[in-house]
């Protein structure tokens, strides 16, 4: 069984200015109200697993949720996002069935190579943040379609959703990509930025840090020049004639193909297949035009959308076999 349970801004609208652990409550007990409508008792579970969120650098792998975890997503050292509430959810459910809470794969997975961590001043070290997650499932997923093992593939995996992540994967490890803070704007995450212009706007006093933040994660990219998230309202928009509309998204995928380009450099040209997936891999115009960029680096492979829940749940039942065993954050 699968549940979407999506909550409004005006919803939310409540929690403004506080922490995002404050909406624990009110989504725990959405939570429970779809799961006593679908007649599942804690009893039922062998094990819950949550997203996970923004931790201390990682390798790939399935965590157990522990209270040292739960207090370095209380102290927010990485900011504030919705993932953080993942562990602390999974925990409640666990904890009422009396098993084990784990997360897979949190955006804080990191299999860098030392290179890729130098961003051009020592004041300000690249660090790894990524939809790894999806990526990392799709990734696999890929191998097994072609009956070969992950660790022996050469891929580009193109992450596009919010924001879109684009990496690089060589002898089973994500050695690159780009981070929410650079690489190709996103629905409504900016991407990269004009440094010098990003510096005088913080000093003429424009923005809070807060309202600058919200501009550049939340309200950037397609949306701050479209006004609106939905790409298919883009595209309806495009088949009326907009022009800018068309503009805008035709930029969007420009920079994504040139990220998933930089990302064919680093595997020195060889690679074995390129892989798109997220939400926007669901629109066929954008396929279509990110394939002609991207055919001649290699065959382009499609897997539209987010299947989180199905990646959430392969990592914990490869630790309730016996495959792997579960790590620990600290």
């Amino acid at each position: 069984m699968e549940c979407n349970i999506r909550h409004s801004a005006d919803d939310l609208k409540q929690f403004e200015g506080k922490s995002v652990l404050e909406q624990h409550d009110y989504r725990a007990a959405a939570i429970t109200a779809e799961l006593e409508k679908a007649g599942y008792v804690p009893d039922s579970f062998a094990a819950v697993a949550g997203r996970g969120g923004l931790l201390p650098s990682v390798p790939s792998g399935t965590y157990l949720v522990d209270e040292r975890m739960l207090e370095e997503l209380r102290l927010a050292r990485r900011g504030e996002h919705a993932s953080n509430l993942g562990a602390f959810l999974a925990q409640t459910f666990a904890a009422k069935a009396g098993v084990h809470a784990y997360v897979v794969d949190p955006v804080s997975v990191d299999e860098w190579q030392d290179c890729a961590r130098f961003s051009g001043s020592i004041l300000f070290p690249r660090i790894a943040l990524c939809h790894a997650l999806n990526t990392k499932a799709v990734a696999k997923r890929f191998a097994a379609d072609q009956g070969k093992a992950y660790e022996s593939l050469r891929l580009i995996v193109v992450h596009m959703g919010s924001g879109n992540s684009i990496s690089a994967h060589l002898n089973g490890r994500m050695i690159d990509n780009n981070t929410g803070e650079d690489g190709p704007f996103g629905i409504d995450r900016s991407g990269s930025l004009p440094v010098r212009l990003l510096i005088a706007a913080c000093f003429r006093g424009d923005f809070t840090r807060k309202q600058l933040e919200e501009r550049v994660f939340g309200s950037g990219g397609l949306y701050s020049y479209l006004g609106t998230r939905d790409l298919m309202e883009v595209e309806r928009r495009i088949e009326g004639g907009d022009k800018e509309a068309a503009m805008v998204l035709d930029a969007m995928i420009y920079q994504i193909a040139k990220e998933a380009g930089s990302m064919a450099v680093v595997l020195k040209g060889k690679v074995d297949a390129l892989l798109l997936t997220g939400g926007m891999a669901h629109s066929k115009l954008v396929v279509c035009k990110l394939r002609d960029y991207l055919e001649w680096l290699a065959p382009v492979h499609v897997y539209p959308g987010e299947d989180e829940l199905r990646a959430l749940s392969e990592g914990v039942f490869r630790i309730l076999n016996g495959e792997e065993q579960a790590r620990s954050v600290l």
